[in-house]
């Protein structure tokens, strides 16, 4: 269903990204990889939207690092991620998610969803740069520690409450920092219950916060 295109961020650097939907959508989104790369479930989530009428733009934000990198979910998996993470300088996602939104179709609203570490990269959409006119953050754990940054646009959140890595303390501090972010929390999940390639997906809790994401959007992209 989609494609692989090829992008330039500000920096100079090249990178690759999946992209799928309509061309000459009206509304658009940058969806942002876990630590995993864009593999199989990246691409099928960016599908999913594209099926609802977005066009769609994930950008292969390991490249910067490692090219074509394609994890599972084993621990060993787990720990390459977060060691590929650990190497991607600080600045790079920024201008990459920068360099999807602009791979996106002319005069569409766009908007940036996340998971994992791109649940933390979707918020910094949000307060890094204008580029985005909405964002929908899944269980981003860096989120807590850039709390205080202000958002330039609407924000959403989505928290699993039994998240061993994103524990409610942390939900109830950007809960007080930014209450002006719609903040939902779904009684015993786990983190990447998003996911159906993991064994933390609760397909209950992942249909509802695609509901209330696709609403989310379907008001702020509109």
């Amino acid at each position: 269903m989609g494609r692989t295109i090829t992008l330039t961020a500000s920096d100079g650097h090249t990178l690759s990204a999946y992209a799928a939907g309509p061309e000459d959508a009206t509304r658009a989104l940058v969806v942002v990889q876990e630590i995993f790369g864009v593999n199989h479930h990246m691409r099928t989530v960016c599908d999913r939207f594209a099926a609802e009428g977005y066009a769609v733009v994930c950008p292969a934000l390991f490249d910067r690092t490692q090219r074509g990198v394609e994890l599972g979910y084993t621990g060993e998996d787990v720990a390459r991620g977060r060691e590929l993470r650990g190497q991607v300088p600080e600045a790079g996602p920024v201008l990459d998610i920068e360099a999807a939104a602009a791979a996106l179709p002319k005069g569409a609203k766009r908007g940036i969803v996340g998971y994992c570490w791109g649940g933390t990269v979707a918020w910094w959409g949000a307060t890094r740069t204008k580029s985005f006119a909405a964002s929908s953050c899944w269980y981003g754990g860096g989120i807590a520690g850039t709390r205080t940054e202000a958002p330039h646009c609407p924000v959403q959140m989505h928290f699993g409450e039994k998240d061993a890595s994103i524990p409610m303390s942390d939900v109830e501090a950007i809960r007080a920092a930014q209450p002006g972010v719609e903040i939902f929390v779904y009684e015993g999940a786990q983190h990447g219950f998003g996911c159906d390639e993991r064994g933390s997906f609760s397909k209950p809790d992942s249909d509802l916060a695609q509901k209330r994401t696709l609403a989310f959007f379907g008001k702020h992209l509109s």
